[in-house]
């Protein structure tokens, strides 16, 4: 009998909806088998010491003990509360696809289906994976345009994937109405596993290479040892582990308290619909590929002769099981469901049966409506913690099946080999802070649920959960005057509108509101002088007697002279550019570290865990939230400030990367004479409560000057001009620094032995493959991102990294990756934008040369370049 409300389900009749599953076995949601009966070993084998224990046997922690124990690591256990896929994994649609908006997370997927590929061959399991392909569904003009631009970054990846016409869509799917179809993204390969097999499998493999999986053993206490180690209760005993994993699913906040972490993860409902035995769907000659209406927000695959599908409810419809959160998950809860609930999901449910009309003559014979679990992004957290010794996480996996096996494999390189084997920074645990209250958490989350599937724009801003506690203090001062973005908490103008300018957020794949104030912004700069809130920066104190030994072993570049400033870079072994930062070296021993806010955590723990290791006797403290920074750049930039101070600002008095001490209108700062425009200007580090009478008093200063405001996408537009790399698209951990033309900050001449040097010698010896050279495009309404695919000969051969129209030229400028062979200046590749390939050259390097350069040529008789 249907539920009130599912009368509009017309002829879809409810023949049965369960409501949980039995706690001691797995429901046959979609035909899956019972539980495994585990080895006896499993159940009788304690080992004492661990090299690595995983806490939570789903599909995640069982990936990683088999990835750790084939690759060779002895003594890896994994302890499950109650038995492996209890949780969310059990009940999971088991969806698998190459695709993914983002970059790095492309990688992850790509390693998952290939492993999952083989597995049953390896392991003699069955998986049950199926691979018809998949199709996502543009119905919108937007959408083609979505489609085109993930087509040129993914040109450059090893993935397969092709927009298709509506004809070949409906040959592919002929269930499906056409009326509203323009195109389709398509993905050869993708499908579905179950999830329940797949873990099996992966168990498996993990004990046929050694591994202990133990359950029922619930990890009841962890205690941090003095040497780094942990010691790891459970009613069966003891264990000494030299690392632990929390892999815990929906327990992992459970799992994080138990060391005095709040790991920031909310279980959310997700429901899904199961039909019985359609006669079209029978009649098919081959597995419909999994669809994908991006408009309708579900998912839908074939289940057998029937179809599965499951939506992504708005974010005033979804439900979040928060009282998890403020009560804890369920002691007994593993292997249960929620009462489902088909009025939350009717719209999209109308929406399947207008796309896929034989839905609507279907019976539903299950609705699983089971916790999964969401961090603020949607995204998981991979990797070390921050702050704790030997605590790696991989935890918040809203999508856990098609993640497993690429996180899997990914967890244990970095494990094994000290470094991540590539740049997946979106996925640091370290990307979030004390700023990521609960409520922050539960206001992004249902966000994020509820915007599975809206377009992916470039420069995307979401605002569920903002402003967080973490605002500089200009945030009242200057919010009401521009665009701000979202930056590790933090709020940061990226462009200022004026009186009568469209002050509403706007994105889009071509150039849209904001393109002609940035422009005014960048002339500011260039022609006058402007301020900018820096305050999102992270900032780190070093110092004690060991200080200099471990910034010289950490960083690529020479220790500055007390007084001054440097770029410096730290390296993987590998010599890849783990991160870049500016060192100030303030008082003898003292250093001042500057880097970028989505970077802070991430660098402090490599900084931390190197000062352990290496028994250094520094003390680092992390002083981000303490001070605010304005910029200030431009031509009149001295000529404003000297009003403030009286210290001598005079080119020969303050130079160029001189950092000093003084007072800008009675007001202390740390002055260092650099900016990332590339002109003249200053950084003032300040107390963050005297932000607002420091930018009153420059303000007024620059009045006769005409001094205005300035945004981060202005700074950018400049900085690509001068050549400026930034980490995170030029430089990362998939680069080295001899690529990314960084060698002017690499000293492999200096006598300490920094992290890297070694490898960084045999690359040079070996010779470079690519080379990251700048080029100049013409094109119509649309700018290089980062990201793009290079064309050369009817090839893909590179890929751009950022991008951005340059206000000084009317080009488009972009920086990209490119074989060493096409890396010479005056080369013609092709950028792709939009499905468009549009002709590109390579050009000499700056664009615009920064104010110290014009300013040394010009006292040299040179000439100015533009």
């Amino acid at each position: 009998m249907l539920r009130p409300g599912a009368q509009l389900l017309r002829g879809l009749l409810l023949r049965s909806c369960p409501l949980q599953g039995s706690p001691g076995r797995p429901r046959s949601v979609c035909g899956r088998e019972g539980e495994e009966k585990p080895p006896l070993s499993a159940e009788t084998q304690w080992k004492d010491r661990a090299e690595t224990v995983i806490i939570g046997g789903g599909c995640v922690g069982v990936s990683l003990a088999y990835h750790l124990a084939k690759a060779g690591m002895k003594d890896v256990v994994l302890l499950e509360k109650s038995a492996l896929t209890a949780g969310s994994t059990w009940h999971a649609a088991g969806l698998t696809t190459y695709f993914h908006p983002g970059i790095n997370l492309k990688k992850i997927h790509y390693d998952s289906i290939k492993l999952y590929e083989k597995l049953e061959e390896e392991t003699g399991q069955v998986v049950g994976f199926h691979q018809p392909g998949s199709i996502r569904l543009a119905t919108t003009p937007v959408r083609v345009d979505e489609f085109k631009y993930q087509m040129t970054r993914t040109g450059w990846h090893a993935t397969e994937q092709y927009i298709i016409e509506p004809e070949k869509i409906q040959e592919m799917f002929p269930l499906l109405n056409m009326n509203k179809v323009l195109a389709g993204l398509y993905n050869p390969g993708d499908g579905h596993i179950d999830p329940y097999s797949l873990t099996m499998a992966l168990a498996a493999g993990a004990r046929k290479y050694g591994a202990l999986l133990k359950y029922p053993a619930p990890v009841t206490s962890l205690k941090a040892r003095s040497d780094g180690t942990w010691d790891v209760e459970t009613p069966q005993g003891s264990m000494r582990a030299n690392r632990i994993v929390n892999a815990a699913g929906f327990w992992a906040r459970e799992v994080g308290k138990m060391i005095g972490l709040e790991h920031p993860l909310i279980p959310v409902q997700h429901q899904y619909v199961v039909t019985s035995t359609i006669p079209e769907v029978k009649a098919l000659k081959r597995e419909l590929p999994v669809l994908r209406d991006l408009e309708g927000s579900y998912y839908l695959r074939q289940e057998r002769d029937g179809l599965l599908f499951g939506p992504y409810e708005s974010q005033e419809k979804m439900k979040v099981q928060d009282s998890w959160v403020t009560n804890g998950v369920p002691p007994g809860f593993g292997k249960e469901l929620f009462e489902s609930d088909l009025d939350r999901i009717m719209e999209h449910i109308k929406a399947a049966m207008e796309m896929v009309p034989v839905l609507k003559k279907a019976d539903i014979i299950n609705v699983v409506n089971g916790p999964i679990t969401y961090s603020p992004d949607i995204l998981p957290m991979v990797g070390p913690h921050q702050g704790v010794r030997n605590y790696w996480v991989a935890i918040g996996f809203g999508y856990g099946i098609i993640h497993a096996g690429g996180v899997g494999k990914y967890l244990s390189d970095w494990i094994l080999h000290g470094e991540p084997p590539f740049d997946l920074i979106e996925l640091d645990p370290n990307r979030y802070g004390k700023w990521t209250t609960t409520q922050y958490t539960e206001a992004k989350a249902r966000e994020s649920y509820g915007f599975n599937n809206i377009v992916g724009y470039p420069k995307e801003e979401r605002f569920a959960g903002r402003p967080t506690q973490r605002v500089s203090g200009l945030y009242q001062r200057l919010e009401s005057k521009c665009s701000m973005g979202f930056h590790a908490g933090w709020e940061q103008p990226h462009w200022f509108y004026k009186p009568g300018q469209d002050t509403q957020y706007r994105p889009s794949f071509r150039r849209t509101n904001w393109f002609e104030p940035v422009g005014s912004e960048y002339k500011q700069v260039m022609q006058r002088v402007g301020v900018t809130d820096l305050s999102p920066f992270g900032k780190f104190n070093i110092k004690g007697q060991d200080s200099i030994r471990l910034l010289d072993h950490l960083f690529a570049n020479v220790i500055p002279k007390v007084g001054f400033t440097n770029i410096s870079h730290m390296l993987t072994p590998k010599g890849r550019v783990y991160a870049e930062l500016t060192v100030s070296h303030q008082s003898p021993g003292e250093f001042l570290l500057i880097t970028g806010s989505g970077s802070e955590l991430h660098d402090l723990r490599w900084i931390e865990e190197e000062a352990v290791k290496g028994g250094y006797d520094v003390e680092i403290k992390n002083i981000t939230d303490e001070l605010g920074v304005l910029g200030v750049a431009g031509p009149q930039a001295r000529k404003v400030l000297q009003k403030l101070t009286s210290e001598d600002l005079s080119d020969d008095v303050f130079k160029f990367l001189q950092t000093k001490s003084l007072k800008v209108s009675n007001i202390p700062v740390t002055a260092i004479r650099i900016s990332y425009t590339g002109e003249l200007g200053w950084e003032l580090y300040h107390r963050r409560e005297d932000s607002v009478v420091l930018y009153d008093a420059i303000m007024n200063a620059g009045q006769e000057e005409g001094i205005d405001n300035f945004g981060t996408y202005a700074m950018n537009a400049l900085r690509l001009e001068k050549a400026f790399r930034a980490w995170g698209l030029e430089m990362n951990c998939d680069t080295n620094p001899l690529e990314a033309g960084l060698e002017y900050f690499v000293k492999l001449n200096k006598p300490a032995d920094f992290i890297g040097k070694q490898a960084l010698k045999q690359i040079k010896a070996k010779g470079l493959k690519r080379r990251l050279v700048c080029l100049t495009l013409a094109t119509d309404d649309v700018d290089p991102e980062g990201n793009e695919s290079i064309w050369y000969n009817g090839k893909v051969v590179g890929n751009t990294t950022s991008g951005s129209y340059s206000y000084s030229i009317q080009r488009s400028l972009a920086f990209a990756y490119v074989p060493v062979e096409l890396s010479e200046v005056g080369q013609q590749v092709e950028v792709e934008l939009l499905g468009k390939n549009y002709p590109a050259v390579i050009i000499q390097e700056p664009l615009v040369l920064t104010e110290p350069t014009r300013n040394r040529l010009q006292k040299k008789g040179g000439k100015d370049k533009t």
